[in-house]
């Protein structure tokens, strides 16, 4: 595919993105070159603090595709259907022996060529560490919500949530019906607060008691065993710190702009036993059970109403993800 050109979606700023020709990535030794079929929007994409200094930059990590080209040996051939972490370890290093794999020097070096929201991408030899190969039964869109939802195992696993304990979400977008949905996998007893009722009724419709924020005492008298901080806002977690229980876990699962400092009552903290732990990203372990949950029918983009959308969309689309008019955007490719 020397010098043959594809689409890809280029962010230059939150409200300039556009639709580009750019080349096809040329393969090195052990890389694979993926035909992407889907790949969703992530909602730090819409964080203007954080893409911005990333800009310019090709939309897209939740890549779910079909490998057009190998080169040398790889361990995967043309027609596999694959899912690919953006991010990948080395297994080597003293982070990785210890299973944190996102502190990984490697981890946090590697990368996909040039992004999950275009027609191709090039998978680093690295990369295939965490490249998993697809059940025929995963359809692409829900297979792009492997990375996604991998987030939400690692901050499940964190926050060590058990069956029967109450765990409440803040912030029913995407990631937090998908805390929903793998927390009642779990056994949990999952309830959900957000201020907008059509988010509310889609955490209702996959069984998570539901309620507007303000009321969040009247449900919860008691507190909650385990709350996931879904906003990155000094508001929402404030919200989590009262609505967790004596000796709970609060999970701070987005972060605050750098400027930002993050405040907790030291009363509250201290002598309500509480656990203030903060969950960043995923790694291969969190992969591989995000994608079982998806293969056993748990998770489908259908349950998290993602909304599946064209290339041409995506300038649309990502407008109306950040005013949250969208609850998750997927893009498919023909």
């Amino acid at each position: 595919m020397n010098g043959e050109t594809m689409r890809a979606a280029v962010l230059y700023d939150v409200e300039d993105i556009r639709i580009e020709q750019r080349p096809i990535p040329e393969l090195a030794d052990g890389e694979v070159l993926v035909r992407t079929m889907a790949s969703g929007i992530c909602s730090g994409d819409v964080m203007s603090w954080y893409i911005r200094r990333k800009a310019p930059l090709v939309l897209g990590h939740e890549p779910a595709g079909v490998v057009a080209q190998t080169r040398g040996d790889t361990g995967f051939s043309v027609g596999e259907r694959v899912f690919v972490h953006h991010h990948a370890p080395c297994f080597a290093c003293r982070a990785c022996e210890r299973g944190e794999y996102v502190q990984c020097a490697t981890w946090r070096a590697t990368k996909i060529d040039p992004g999950g929201i275009a027609e191709y991408f090039r998978v680093a030899q690295t990369n295939l560490n965490d490249t998993l190969a697809l059940p025929q039964t995963v359809d692409f869109p829900d297979a792009s919500l492997v990375e996604p939802l991998a987030c939400v195992v690692k901050s499940l696993r964190r926050s060590g949530v058990r069956a029967g304990d109450r765990l409440y979400v803040i912030g029913l977008g995407v990631m937090g019906l998908l805390h929903v949905l793998a927390g009642s996998a779990l056994g949990a007893q999952v309830f959900g607060g957000d201020f907008l009722p059509e988010r509310r009724a889609v955490a209702e419709r996959n069984g998570a008691t539901v309620f507007h924020p303000d009321d969040v005492r009247r449900a919860l008298p008691d507190g909650a065993d385990v709350v996931i901080c879904g906003p990155g806002t000094v508001e929402a977690m404030r919200g989590a710190v009262e609505a967790a229980a004596a000796a709970g876990t609060v999970v701070m699962f987005t972060p605050f702009p750098p400027d930002v400092p993050v405040t907790i009552d030291s009363q509250r903290l201290y002598f309500g036993d509480l656990r203030i732990v903060a969950s960043y990203s995923c790694g291969p372990d969190d992969t591989r059970a995000a994608l079982k949950l998806i293969a056993d029918g748990i998770v489908t983009a259908r349950k998290v109403g993602a909304d599946l959308i064209a290339l041409d969309d995506v300038p649309r689309a990502y407008r109306e993800f950040a005013q949250a008019r969208m609850i998750k955007p997927i893009v498919t490719f023909p």
